[in-house]
């Protein structure tokens, strides 16, 4: 059966869900050393807005750091890079608490050794945990691949609770391994949702993701600063040949900064526009989806605009947008629409798009577009 194309109702369903579940960023793809420091350098940014002290903020970055490096580790040795197989990343806050969950391949040979290993973390008291590291550190006895077990230990001693996982199989050589890590915050502890819930939800998740062919997704608070770092982490996921990457990359670019510039923010403390952006792939084609919320005031002049611009053929849609670039008695507020011009240019295709109203004030905007992948 094939794969049902993600549309913009999906995408404000998808952006439901992780509102629901406070998931503050995710990322979808393939790991190397540079997408890690992108990934750590956006969720410093987040943690450095927030009102935690300077040592939880510190212990939740560390945790952050082990973590990441354990999907590298554990990744090593897996050839098969089917979008399935995809590692995840995702930092969520609710409840006064952080939950930090990852997920990667694993060799099936490997799965016994780790849970036997989890298993045993989780039954010692925090000096044991603590005496067991140094033994581990010591004596080098611990086989789990690539040190990868030190690091669980880390973990588990700088978190301050029980680690929690799950594995998933993918096929007769490899395992989907899961683990949910929540960093204690203060010693009074404020209950919170439950763990086990958070891990399944995010899981749930990650299935129609993968169901999606998602290659890679954001959801988030987007700046400037956090744009930049975001579009690092895109460009080394980009194939095709050199002259479709720039195309591409000019596209995301544009995507992003109108959510950036132009969408509307219901909580200005946050920094930023929360937002939603994936990329997905179908028919040997990019989908490039955005989803935010705008003013209900724009949503009839940002519906004709898109209309307007889906009419005119690429070669009507040049002097259009020369035309509207040198009307320079418009205000800038009203050619925003040559981004969207310029979209319809570079892609050759039409924009998809959809409104959800939110309520009184607000409406959530969901906008797409495609470019055909060449190689």
């Amino acid at each position: 059966m094939a794969k049902k194309e993600p549309d913009n109702d999906f995408a404000f369903d998808l952006f439901k869900a992780m509102q629901k579940d406070n998931l503050g960023y995710i990322y979808r793809g393939r790991f190397s050393q540079e997408i890690t420091d992108n990934i750590l350098s956006l969720t410093e940014t987040s943690l450095e807005k927030t009102e935690q002290s300077s040592k939880i903020k510190k212990r939740v970055y560390s945790i952050m750091v082990e973590c990441l490096q354990n999907i590298t580790r554990h990744q090593e040795g897996t050839t098969d890079s089917t979008p399935d197989n995809y590692g995840i990343f995702v930092i969520q806050r609710k409840d006064e608490k952080y939950y930090i969950t990852t997920g990667n391949t694993i060799n099936k040979e490997n799965i016994k050794p780790i849970k036997d290993l989890i298993e045993k973390i989780n039954s010692l008291e925090k000096e044991e945990l603590k005496l067991y590291y140094k033994e581990v550190l010591n004596t080098g006895e611990l086989s789990v691949k690539g040190g990868a077990g030190l690091g669980l230990i880390d973990m588990a001693r700088k978190s301050g609770n029980k680690l929690l996982y799950n594995f998933k199989e993918i096929n007769k050589s490899f395992s989907y391994f899961y683990l949910h890590t929540i960093p204690t915050l203060s010693s009074e502890e404020k209950p919170g949702m439950n763990s086990e819930e958070s891990l399944h939800n995010i899981i749930d998740i990650h299935e129609v993701l993968n169901d999606e062919n998602i290659l890679l997704i954001f959801n988030g608070v987007l700046n400037q600063e956090s744009l930049m770092t975001l579009l690092s982490t895109i460009e080394g996921q980009m194939t095709g040949s050199p002259n479709f990457r720039k195309k591409l990359f000019y596209i995301v670019v544009e995507m992003l900064q109108n959510i950036v510039k132009h969408a509307d923010n219901k909580n200005e403390e946050l920094g930023g526009n929360p937002g939603i952006f994936f990329i997905s792939e179908k028919d040997n084609e990019y989908l490039l989806t955005t989803g935010n919320y705008i003013k209900n005031s724009k949503v009839n002049e940002m519906r004709d605009r898109i209309e307007q611009v889906n009419k005119l053929s690429i070669d009507e849609l040049d002097g259009f947008y020369n035309k509207r670039l040198f009307n320079f008695e418009k205000e800038d507020s009203k050619k925003s629409g040559l981004g969207i011009i310029d979209l319809k240019i570079k892609s050759g295709k039409s924009l998809k798009f959809n409104f959800h109203h939110i309520d009184d004030n607000f409406t959530f905007f969901t906008f797409q577009t495609r470019a055909a992948i060449n190689y």
